[in-house]
């Protein structure tokens, strides 16, 4: 009865817990979800992840069995039957059992090949985790690339109303030709449209960062944050120094290199032999078959044993075989860590130039393209410039602030793509 009561409580309590998870984390998504939340939600939502997951822990489970010898073999003999072995008494019943063994160590090697192999697939699983941190944050951050483009665009179509009431009030006090007034509403038509097509590219992008979540595409997300300009912190030495020391396919063609170390200790032993046990008991049911009227059972142990006389064909060729898989698996091992210092290297090199860019962007040229679109009005206003010019300093400022968040999101994207080819986060300041 107290054991009922107890599992009664937890029931509760349990579900008092989901209950405040859930309300947790529908508030979280009313209030807008940040990347970090994004993140936690597809790593324990996504096929993916929990796919490479399952993964690992089938694999942790084919450890311990090597440990294990093989299941004895037991055999029932009805001997000399003078009819029928069923069902006509025999006159000799005998009981054996074997049992095969390997040599010692052998077991305990194929353990440690299997943990290798488990810590592979765990590393394979965090790949995937990984993988799949980087693109929701891609994501994420294209979301609210769309939404920032998607408040130039605004921007835009107010300017443009702008450009169109100054050369309506030119055009009606006969300073400009009707065509300044045609091409203004033409803008200003062309810009609604882009707007248009920027929202739908958001709602697009939300599909997609819906399907990393494992979500229904049409479910409602809101996100919290904004694009935010950050610079790095370590240098490329550093950068590749983490890269070898972190990232996933690294350690796991380190861990295939061990394992291969390993498989040719293996070949090597099976010059060594293999063993069988065997216990038989005899039942001598007719006296007279027996080893002696008056002995009428007898024990019987034997010992067998492999012998490797065709090693020329099969152990030296293993041996072989392994040594050149261990080869392999260091050039293997080589390559990616060299490929991995080349790959920092060019992300490094694009980061550092798009967050060049974007600074400049941000402090120089979008102050600039600002202050030359009102000046710009003003000239037109007064007849001292073209109708050319002037939607020319708008776009130069369009131009301008397009290209920075531009220049800003490709700086995320670098640091995204750093992050994945290192195999773990960066810091930011």
């Amino acid at each position: 009865m107290k054991r009922k009561t107890i599992i009664s409580v937890a029931a509760v309590v349990s579900a008092l817990m989901l209950s405040v998870l859930g309300c947790g984390r529908a508030a979280a998504e009313q209030e807008g979800l940040t990347v970090s939340q994004l993140v936690a939600i597809a790593l324990q939502a996504n096929p993916q992840v929990r796919a490479s997951r399952a993964r690992w822990y089938s694999a942790t489970h084919s450890i311990k069995q090597n440990y294990a010898p093989a299941d004895p073999i037991f055999t029932f003999l009805n001997e000399d039957s003078p009819n029928n072995p069923f069902f006509v008494k025999p006159t000799l019943q005998s009981f054996q059992v074997t049992q095969a063994l390997q040599f010692p160590g052998k077991g305990y090697l194929q353990a440690k090949v299997a943990s290798g192999t488990a810590d592979i697939a765990r590393l394979i699983y965090q790949a995937a985790a990984r993988d799949v941190r980087a693109q929701v944050e891609t994501g994420y951050y294209q979301v609210l690339l769309d939404s920032a483009m998607v408040a130039v665009a605004q921007a835009n179509v107010v300017n443009l109303r702008q450009v169109l009431n100054v050369t309506q009030v030119a055009y009606a006090a006969n300073r400009v030709t009707q065509t300044d007034f045609i091409n203004a509403e033409f803008a200003l038509a062309q810009a609604q449209q882009m707007q248009r097509q920027l929202e739908l590219t958001r709602i697009n992008d939300k599909t997609t960062l819906n399907a990393l979540l494992y979500r229904r595409p049409d479910e409602p997300l809101q996100l919290a944050g904004e694009l935010r300009l950050v610079a790095f912190e370590l240098s490329l030495d550093q950068l590749i120094g983490l890269a070898k020391a972190s990232r996933q396919e690294i350690l796991a063609a380190a861990l295939a290199q061990h394992n291969s170390q390993i498989a040719l200790q293996l070949a090597q032993l099976e010059y060594a032999p293999d063993y069988v046990l065997g216990y038989t008991f005899d039942h001598y049911l007719l006296a007279s078959a027996g080893p002696a009227p008056t002995f009428l059972q007898d024990h019987t142990i034997s010992i067998g044993l492999n012998v490797p006389i065709f090693f020329w064909l099969k152990q030296r060729e293993d041996n072989r075989r392994a040594a050149y898989d261990l080869e392999a698996a260091r050039e293997d091992l080589d390559l990616v860590i060299n490929q991995t210092a080349a790959q920092v290297t060019t992300l490094y090199r694009q980061a550092q130039f798009a967050y060049t860019t974007a600074k400049l962007y941000r402090d120089t040229l979008i102050p600039v393209a600002r202050q030359a679109f009102a000046v710009g009005l003003v000239s037109y206003t007064n007849g001292r410039i073209d109708f050319v010019t002037l939607i020319n300093t708008f776009r130069q400022h369009s131009d301008a602030r397009i290209a920075y968040l531009q220049a800003l999101n490709q700086t995320l994207a670098q640091r995204i793509a750093l992050e994945q080819t290192i195999g773990r986060p960066l810091p930011e300041k």
